[in-house]
C-alpha cells in the first residue's frame, strides 16, 4: 500500500506540469553564489547546450552508450555560476574558479527538483546526458556541483589528509540549499519532491546526504556509489591487491580482491586506465605521507589513512528512501566490495532498495565496445528516479 501511494503520488507530480509564471524571466539569485549567469534557452539538453555553449561534452565523454534515448527539446533557463571558494581546478567557461554548479529550470514543471555531484573528479555538466537530460524531460529542474575540485590534482585542495573530500558533501550540501530557494523563487511555489541521484562519487554524495541532511531530500538513487569505511574495504583495500595480481599476472590475486572472474575481459582496460591512477590520487588525498608503488599499498599499517576515511566514512543509517544500483561486472569498484556491504549496512534502516544488475560495468561508456557481454546501467538509474522506491 505504502509503494501503491507512492506511485501514485508521484503520477500527479510528474502529471501536473505547469507553466513558468509570466514574469518567469526576471534576474536569479541564487544564494549564496559569489557570481552567476543566466540564459533563456530554447533546448536545455545536451542537443541544445552543446551548440550554444551551455555544457562541455569532454565532462560527461564515456559515461554513457550510444543507445541512450535522446530527449526532444526542453526549453527554460540555465543558471551557471560558483560558490566563494580558493581553489583553482575547474576551468569550465575560462572562470579557473572551483565550486561551479549549474541550475536548469525548464518552462513547463512537474514541482520536482534533482540535485547532483559529479562522478569521479569531473566538473558540474558531467551528468548531462546520464541524469539532466532525462529528469528535465519529464519536467524536473537540475541542479549540479562539481563538488569543489575537479581532475586528477583534486587532492591539492585543503590542508589536512581528506579535506577535499569532506569539501564534495559540503558543496552537495550547498547547492541543494540555493536550489531549493532558487526554484522557489523562479515558479512562485516550494519544491514537492527533491531527489538526491549520483554516479560513482555522486552515488557515495547521495548516501552520505541522505545519512547526514535527509531535512534536504524527499529521496535518493545511487549508481554503484563510492563505499568508504574506516575499517574497510574501501578502494585501499582491493585495489592494490588488485595492481599486484595483474601485474604479477595472477588473475586468482584479482578475483580474490574481489572482482568478478567474468569481467576478466575488462581487466586490461582498467588497469591502465583507472586502477594505478585512482590509487596514486585518493592515497595523495588522504594518505599523503605514503612514497611506495600502488600495487605495494597496505592498507592496515596506514594509520594516517584510517583516521582520514574516518572523516568521510559512511554508516548506512539513511535517513530517507534509497535506490542502490551496482553492476556485477564493475571493474573499478566491485559490488562484493561496495554496494553489498553497503545494503547489508543499511538494511537496518528499512529504507533501502538494492538492485544488483547482471554485467554492468561501472560506467557504460564500454558497452559500446562490448555490446554482447555488457548491459547499460543508466537506464536502470533513469528508472529508479522516476519512479519512488
Amino acid at each position: 500500500m505504502r509503494r501503491l501511494l507512492a506511485v501514485s503520488a508521484a503520477t500527479v507530480l510528474l502529471t501536473s506540469l505547469a507553466a513558468a509564471p509570466a514574469d518567469a524571466h526576471r534576474p536569479l539569485r541564487v544564494p549564496g553564489a559569489a557570481y552567476q549567469q543566466s540564459a533563456v534557452l530554447d533546448d536545455l539538453t545536451t542537443n541544445g547546450t552543446v551548440t550554444s555553449g551551455h555544457t562541455n561534452p569532454t565532462d560527461f565523454t564515456g559515461l554513457t552508450d550510444s543507445s541512450l534515448p535522446v530527449q526532444a527539446a526542453v526549453p527554460g533557463v540555465q543558471v551557471d555560476g560558483y560558490f566563494p571558494d580558493t581553489s583553482h581546478t575547474n576551468t569550465n567557461h575560462g572562470w579557473n574558479h572551483d565550486a561551479q554548479f549549474v541550475i536548469r529550470l525548464p518552462h513547463r514543471w512537474n514541482g520536482g527538483l534533482v540535485v547532483s555531484g559529479s562522478p569521479g573528479v569531473r566538473a558540474q555538466y558531467a551528468n548531462d546526458k546520464a541524469i539532466s537530460d532525462y529528469v528535465l524531460s519529464l519536467g524536473y529542474a537540475y541542479a549540479a556541483t562539481d563538488k569543489g575540485n575537479t581532475g586528477v590534482q583534486f587532492y591539492l585542495d585543503g590542508r589536512r589528509p581528506g579535506d577535499a573530500i569532506v569539501e564534495w558533501n559540503l558543496r552537495m550540501t550547498e547547492l541543494t540549499r540555493a536550489a531549493r530557494t532558487t526554484v522557489t523563487q523562479y515558479y512562485g511555489r516550494p519544491v514537492q519532491a527533491v531527489v538526491a541521484a549520483g554516479i560513482s562519487n555522486g552515488g557515495y554524495l547521495v548516501r552520505w546526504q541522505l545519512e547526514n541532511h535527509p531535512e534536504l531530500y524527499t529521496r535518493g538513487v545511487d549508481l554503484e556509489g563510492t563505499l568508504w569505511t574506516a575499517d574497510g574495504p574501501n578502494i585501499f583495500t582491493f585495489l592494490p591487491r588488485a595492481i599486484r595480481g595483474y601485474e604479477q599476472q595472477s588473475p586468482a590475486l584479482i578475483t580474490a580482491a574481489g572482482f568478478d572472474p567474468r569481467s576478466a575481459f575488462l581487466w586490461d582496460y582498467h588497469y591502465n586506465v583507472y586502477w594505478k591512477l585512482t590509487q596514486r590520487i585518493y592515497a595523495a588525498e588522504l594518505d599523503p605521507t605514503y612514497t611506495g608503488t600502488e600495487g605495494d599499498y597496505d592498507y592496515a599499517t596506514r594509520p594516517q589513512a584510517h583516521q582520514a576515511i574516518r572523516r568521510i566514512e559512511l554508516t548506512g543509517k539513511i535517513k530517507r528512501p534509497l535506490v542502490t544500483i551496482h553492476g556485477t561486472y564493475d571493474s573499478l569498484l566491485p559490488i562484493t566490495q561496495d554496494s553489498d556491504v553497503y545494503a547489508g549496512m543499511a538494511r537496518r534502516t528499512g529504507l533501502h532498495t538494492y538492485q544488483r544488475v547482471e554485467a554492468g560495468n561501472h560506467v557504460d561508456g564500454l558497452v559500446d565496445a562490448y555490446p554482447d557481454r555488457l548491459v547499460a546501467l543508466v537506464p536502470f538509474l533513469q528508472k529508479a528516479i522516476r519512479t519512488p522506491c
